[in-house]
């Protein structure tokens, strides 16, 4: 339960904060119409970010937010294809929503590398390390079968190596 009020309150502060300086806005004129079938591919990448904190809840028995951590190394669903499918579920979800209500500008643009770019050394600099502290050989195995970022084609299972040897 606290893994679902801690995955809704981040959804919540997001929604919140974002549009207005992401420049969102309803236009549904001309070529715009168009624009409505990136929700397609923004629900279904908010619905894996979902899926992932519903995960840490039930499997790690705990949440996303380092102030609650999960117990257990959370390794089924979509963390069976890559390491970060929760942050690759907010990426696609709200780069769905951008291009339905938003419109494209340098300075949103370069903040979001920015986004993009502070999360992923996060991950490199403080969740990798504290998850091979706190799951030791577990993580390093994981770590060595399942990619950071760009998901494997078929789900990786615990005791069977990654024919290509990597992980990162």
């Amino acid at each position: 339960m606290a893994s679902l009020l801690v995955g809704a309150g981040f959804f919540a502060l997001w929604f919140w904060l974002l549009p207005g300086w992401l420049g969102f806005h309803v236009d549904t004129t001309g070529a715009a119409r168009w624009r409505w079938i990136a929700a397609v591919p923004s629900v279904l990448g908010f619905a894996v970010a979902l899926r992932c904190v519903w995960d840490f809840g039930r499997t790690g028995h705990g949440t996303p937010a380092p102030i609650a951590p999960p117990k257990r190394l959370v390794v089924v669903g979509f963390y069976r294809y890559v390491r970060n499918p929760m942050y690759l579920g907010f990426l696609t979800g709200w780069t769905g929503l951008w291009v339905v209500f938003g419109r494209s500008n340098l300075a949103g643009v370069a903040v979001a590398c920015l986004v993009v770019l502070g999360v992923h050394l996060f991950v490199l600099g403080y969740e990798e390390p504290t998850l091979g502290r706190m799951f030791g050989a577990e993580y390093e195995e994981y770590c060595r079968n399942v990619p950071r970022w760009l998901p494997r084609v078929r789900p990786w299972v615990r005791g069977r190596e990654n024919p290509l040897g990597r992980g990162a």
